[in-house]
């Protein structure tokens, strides 16, 4: 395969935030050889963000490591059936299987689990409540960044929640999964268990759901893992 083989990396960010909190993860991949592409999903369907995602697959030169957060789990699900996507990176992400939203996967989280506040709908959008937004999603960060975080949010329309995946792509292509152990949007436990049920290689962090902007490195680490097995096989 070549030193070289696998060295594209796609990264694709979650709901409430654009693809620039990927500059650390970028930085470091980037140092280490890898071409790394980031898309900026629009997150209001999962089709629109699935198309936006394939656009950047399309312009990589051969085979892409595809890297989701969060909801960007749900994207890189859908998206990664793409014949050049190699391996499936999710960081603290949703893995939905065939007909699963991200709605249906947020159902069935633990009642007693902490739950993300998430404000109701207001025209078809969602927010995350401000004054909650440094605890639930970026509790390891500084504060003054997570109210930046919490004052530059991206509105997330309803119907990308709603979205139900076709075709897992986990189910043809190796999977990574890094949980965050101290996540308050996405239960650890869940993690685990979608880890589990994609058959992924797991990894654990200890850090927040905003894993990607506190520990690039450790990110990092897990996608370069993702390419180097995925170039053996």
């Amino acid at each position: 395969m070549g030193t070289y083989a696998r060295r594209n990396v796609v990264l694709v960010h979650g709901g409430f935030v654009d693809g620039s909190g990927w500059q650390g993860v970028y930085e470091s991949l980037s140092r280490d050889g890898f071409q790394v592409s980031i898309v900026q999903n629009p997150t209001l369907s999962l089709e629109g963000d699935v198309e936006a995602t394939q656009r950047i697959i399309d312009a990589q030169d051969g085979p892409v490591v595809l890297v989701g957060h969060s909801y960007g789990g749900a994207v890189i699900t859908e998206a990664g059936a793409h014949p050049n996507v190699a391996a499936l990176a999710y960081i603290a992400a949703f893995a939905p299987d065939k007909g699963e939203s991200v709605n249906s996967l947020l159902a069935g989280f633990p009642a007693d689990a902490p739950q993300p506040p998430i404000l109701p709908p207001k025209d078809g959008f969602l927010f995350l409540d401000r004054d909650k937004f440094h605890a639930s999603f970026a509790a390891d960060l500084p504060a003054g960044q997570a109210a930046f975080m919490a004052d530059s949010q991206v509105p997330w329309g309803v119907g990308a929640l709603g979205g139900a995946v076709t075709e897992p792509a986990w189910r043809t292509k190796p999977s990574w999964y890094l949980v965050a152990t101290e996540d308050r949007m996405i239960p650890p436990p869940a993690q685990h268990a979608m880890a589990e049920k994609i058959g992924a290689t797991l990894t654990e962090v200890a850090a927040s759901h905003s894993v990607y902007l506190s520990q690039p490195e450790a990110v990092a680490t897990l996608i370069a893992q993702a390419a180097a097995d995925a170039a053996t096989r």
